[in-house]
């Protein structure tokens, strides 16, 4: 059995920790959950218990053994240090640490092996979202084909901006079946019936963060700069889950039922077969990574199209940061 903290407890991926902690009968000994200062006191259910949500504070991370981060990149820059301090195993969602050298970028089916079976006071960086269903579909046809290009559109639900943007996408939607005023505060422009062409900052060389993460992530997850990669971040008006429409080049010419069939062995993926199937963010929001639509591209050589579905919450987020955990079981 084990102590376990989540800070960022009451937000949509911290809420997640705590039922995939549940579902998946996580051992469970002893439960710890900080948040900001609204959600201090609150009370949440697990097991028989209830626990209240406290305030990050020195010290607080004693006889953790496991620290789930949901809370942002300053919190994690700088809390997590110090639960690994106290002998924690350090799951952190932010990109604090994403791209440091000492610390470890884990998707369990890809890299998981990187970490051992003996669990130690680490941090560990959860990739992003859009990285973590991209890499799943990428993996093993890279590891069977070999790479040369990627090109990868994403259509990023706001779930991925956090409980305030999911909740304006509802109030903006509201507002303007209604015809009445709003003010927009979570994205740059509105984003009820409309599509955002920026997920982050965008930089000096028009790239905005969302895409330099998912080009440095996916390198750095299949430990190789032998490809091409360039990326293209919306946001869209759905409530949860991404897609993507992914372009990979391969180093060989290859049959359909080649890339077919290596997708299928991959653990985490399920593939949709038929030429005019394709999975949808609707409907599609369970613990896979989801690829329909593959066909190859007539005008590139060795070029496959795919489409790409994940929920960023789950896969995307909450459960990989479980899987993760669950290896030093």
């Amino acid at each position: 059995m084990s102590s376990v903290a989540i800070v960022g407890a009451t937000g949509l991926v911290g809420s997640l920790f705590i039922e995939l902690l549940k579902s998946r009968k996580f051992p469970v000994s002893d439960l710890h959950l900080f948040a900001s200062d609204k959600s201090v006191g609150q009370k949440v259910k697990f097991g028989k218990k209830n626990y209240s949500v406290k305030k990050l504070s020195p010290g607080c991370f004693a006889g953790v053994e496991f620290a789930f981060f949901s809370s942002g990149d300053s919190i994690s820059a700088e809390w997590a240090p110090e639960a690994m301090k106290a002998g924690a195993t350090v799951i952190d969602n932010s990109a604090a640490f994403r791209m440091h050298p000492n610390n470890k970028l884990i998707v369990p089916e890809i890299n998981g092996a990187l970490l051992g079976s003996k669990r130690k006071a680490e941090i560990i960086a959860n990739p992003n979202c859009s990285t973590i269903q991209l890499v799943m579909a990428l993996k093993p046809l890279y590891d069977h084909f070999g790479i040369s290009d990627v090109r990868v559109s994403t259509y990023q639900s706001v779930s991925g901006a956090g409980k305030a943007a999911f909740e304006e996408l509802v109030s903006e939607t509201k507002a303007v079946l209604a015809k009445k005023k709003f003010k927009t505060k979570e994205f740059v422009k509105p984003i009820a019936f409309n599509s955002i062409p920026q997920v982050g900052s965008i930089g000096d060389d028009g790239f905005c963060s969302e895409e330099n993460k998912i080009i440095k992530e996916t390198k750095k997850i299949l430990d190789s700069d032998s490809f091409k990669i360039s990326a293209f971040t919306v946001r869209v008006p759905s409530m949860n889950g991404h897609a993507e429409a992914v372009w990979v080049t391969l180093k060989k010419s290859v049959a359909r039922s080649d890339v077919l069939g290596c997708l299928e062995r991959m653990p985490g993926v399920k593939v949709h077969t038929g030429l005019n199937e394709f999975p949808t963010v609707r409907f599609n929001s369970d613990d896979f990574v989801h690829v329909g639509r593959i066909h190859a591209d007539r005008e590139h050589e060795n070029t496959w199209m795919m489409w790409v579905v994940s929920d960023n919450l789950l896969k995307g987020a909450a459960l990989n940061g479980i899987q993760i955990a669950e290896i030093f079981l």
